[in-house]
């Protein structure tokens, strides 16, 4: 489909990338990763010919279809949800503008025997045959079916596009492209915007995507469930795996240490040559064994390590002054946007140096909560910030508050004062802005850098406690790393939205979940929420939730026991669905240790579909947890 050979893309005279060669064929779903402003978005805007290379061919099938999900869009202003979304078709369109032509043409013309009338009707024929042929007639059924897996209500669906957030706009040019069937899809950070019911939707669909994709995600469990495939981007060169995110880190760290090992064995063995040589060469008679080893040696190739980009972050948030015992209170907090009741009286008690975690499905009001605590939007009822509370607030958005036509360090510059001024160039410098990146545009900056420069700006002020929703969107899994830890250490109190439960992990101790307009408290980490919702990850949560609001017929198991032999009858299925989970779990583990063994996994990788075997293993385990809950909520109810 698609072939790159010895690509070059220089900017300001240094090479972004050089010489990088790959190929794209159906069925290939790439997980392109690698640090903020290693190139991953520049690679897609070369595929999809917004971006010129310096060096190098690309050469794709003739008559190739490229469908492009950018970071940024622009979206034309006056169109309703579905009409947007309908702009996906724009040969089913123009045949349907001229069908409609010639119907009305049709009606009004009383010259039916005419050479132009018959014209129109032989016209309307074809036509009619190109718009079943393309489409025509299930086009606005599949956008339906797009739009709401991707979280939209129909009640939205006649909604203004500029009533949507950019999140929300970012759907719809993502539900565009998938109604397109695109030969290639490039999707730039497809998750960051999406809640995690869409995030499985969108999971399922791209698993069973025919042709070629190549995406940019910092979502570990996305890339492990979707690609195929990894290749990194590193130091203007590209590694390329064919194994999911998760297996291409072992491998690379397997390569890596191969390397070195190798590296070590012929430094040895050049050192030896080497000695050899200048004690032969003192000696007349071993003066030709001596040349021998010489050309010898010269004809050595060798051995590099890959070079490894191990620039990383430092933050570290600061507390400002010590408040009161308690830092928040809320009482009787309400939130309504239209006709629906986000929040409904709500109560809420945050003491000095909790460490919260606000969890649940996009639109159950846990970024509302976090505004109305900042007094960024309005509300009904009474929060009242304790004493000596100074808050520091990220928002989902932050990276879109700052000026793209003011430089990296004019950006900093003008947010401080004059007590830090002479920090900005130090702070940039822990934050991987250094030497001329300080110069930069901010319109020219990654996703990610913009992110880390929200980060930096947001340390210029003071403060005791921190709300921050989704900071991880946009940041690459390293930088998420290094900010896990700064929070980790951070002294004051932390409130932290977000989906993703490995960067959740040992930062909350307590967990507010939303749902319904209220707030429930679990006073425990975020594997202790999960444990109590006998569940596996943050996904399933709410996965479960949207099977519930499906009507079902009950299962035969999980049905209320009329008599002891039904009772009898669960008892035994729940016996028999433990000793399965029990012999699955055994299993998954052994194959565990198996890849972690490079003999055995080199002779399992091998194999015809295993990876496949192994996640339908993983998966069937999935579903037996969930039915053990079901019959062990039945037994609950009669014994």
């Amino acid at each position: 489909m698609l072939n790159a050979h010895n690509i070059t893309v220089s900017f300001a005279g240094e090479d972004l990338f050089s010489g990088i060669t790959f190929k794209l064929v159906g069925g290939d779903r790439i997980g392109l990763v690698g640090k903020n402003g290693a190139g991953k978005s520049t690679l897609l805007k070369i595929i999809a010919k917004e971006q010129e290379i310096d060096k190098g061919t690309i050469a794709l099938e003739k008559d190739l279809s490229i469908g492009f999900l950018k970071q940024d869009i622009d979206f034309v202003q006056g169109r309703t949800v579905l009409e947007e979304a309908y702009e996906a078709f724009t040969e089913i369109k123009q045949v349907e503008r001229q069908l409609e032509e010639i119907n009305t043409a049709l009606v009004e013309r009383t010259d039916y025997e005419s050479e132009a009338y018959h014209q129109l009707m032989v016209d309307l024929s074809e036509l009619t045959a190109r718009f079943e042929l393309i489409g025509g007639y299930n086009y606005q059924g599949e956008t339906e079916k797009i739009l709401q897996g991707l979280g939209f209500k129909r009640s939205d669906f006649n909604k203004m596009t500029d009533t949507f957030s950019g999140g929300w706009r970012m759907r719809i040019e993502l539900a565009k492209l998938l109604l397109q069937n695109n030969d290639i899809l490039l999707l730039d950070e497809p998750t960051n915007h999406l809640d995690i019911e869409s995030i499985i939707w969108l999971e399922e669909f791209l698993k069973s995507y025919t042709g070629a994709i190549l995406l940019v995600s910092h979502d570990k469990m996305f890339l492990d469930n979707v690609t195929n495939r990894t290749i990194e981007i590193s130091l203007g060169k590209i590694y390329d795996y064919k194994y999911p995110y998760s297996v291409y880190l072992i491998q690379r760290k397997e390569l890596k240490e191969k390397q070195e090992q190798a590296f070590k064995n012929q430094e040895k063995e050049i050192k030896h040559t080497e000695q050899l040589i200048n004690k032969f060469k003192a000696k007349a008679s071993k003066a030709s064994m001596a040349q021998s080893l010489m050309k010898k040696l010269d004809k050595v190739e060798r051995i590099e390590i890959d070079p490894s980009d191990n620039a990383v972050m430092k933050v570290r948030f600061p507390m400002s002054v010590q408040p009161g015992k308690v830092v928040i209170e809320a009482k009787n907090v309400s939130k309504r946007y239209g006709d629906k009741q986000v929040l409904n009286n709500v109560n809420l008690l945050i003491e000095r140096n909790s460490k919260i975690a606000f969890v649940g499905q996009n639109g159950q009001g846990k970024t509302t909560l976090a505004k109305m605590i900042v007094n960024e939007i309005s509300y009904e009822g009474e929060i009242k910030l304790g004493h000596n509370v100074q808050i520091g607030y990220f928002a989902q958005n932050q990276a879109d508050y700052l000026d793209g036509n003011k430089t990296v360090l004019q950006t900093m510059e003008d947010a401080s004062t004059d007590g830090n001024r002479m920090k900005v160039r130090d702070m940039l410098g822990a934050f991987l802005f250094g030497g001329d990146d300080v110069t930069k545009k901010v319109s020219v900056l990654s996703g990610g850098e913009r992110n880390r420069l929200a980060l930096c700006k947001m340390l210029l002020a003071p403060f005791n406690v921190l709300v921050m929703d989704e900071p991880t969107n946009h940041l690459d899994i390293a930088s998420k790393n290094v900010l896990k830890q700064a929070l980790r250490d951070f002294e004051g109190t932390l409130i932290l939205v977000s989906h993703d439960r490995d960067f959740l992990q040992g930062l909350a101790s307590t967990v507010f979940e939303f749902k319904d307009g209220r707030i429930k408290e679990f006073l425990g980490d975020i594997d202790y929420y999960l444990e109590v919702h006998s569940l596996d990850n943050l996904r399933e949560i709410e996965k479960k939730t949207k099977q519930k609001k499906v009507k079902q017929a009950p299962k035969k198991e999980t049905v209320q026991p009329k008599n002891d032999k039904e009772l009898r009858k669960m008892q035994n299925r729940l016996s028999k669905i433990e000793s399965e989970i029990s012999q699955l779990e055994r299993t998954i583990a052994q194959i565990d240790q198996d890849l972690s063994d490079p003999i055995k996994y080199d002779k399992l990788t091998a194999t015809d579909g295993f990876f496949n075997s192994y996640q339908a293993k993983k998966d069937k385990l999935s579903r037996l947890m969930e039915e053990w809950e079901k019959v062990q909520e039945a037994l609950e109810k009669v014994s």
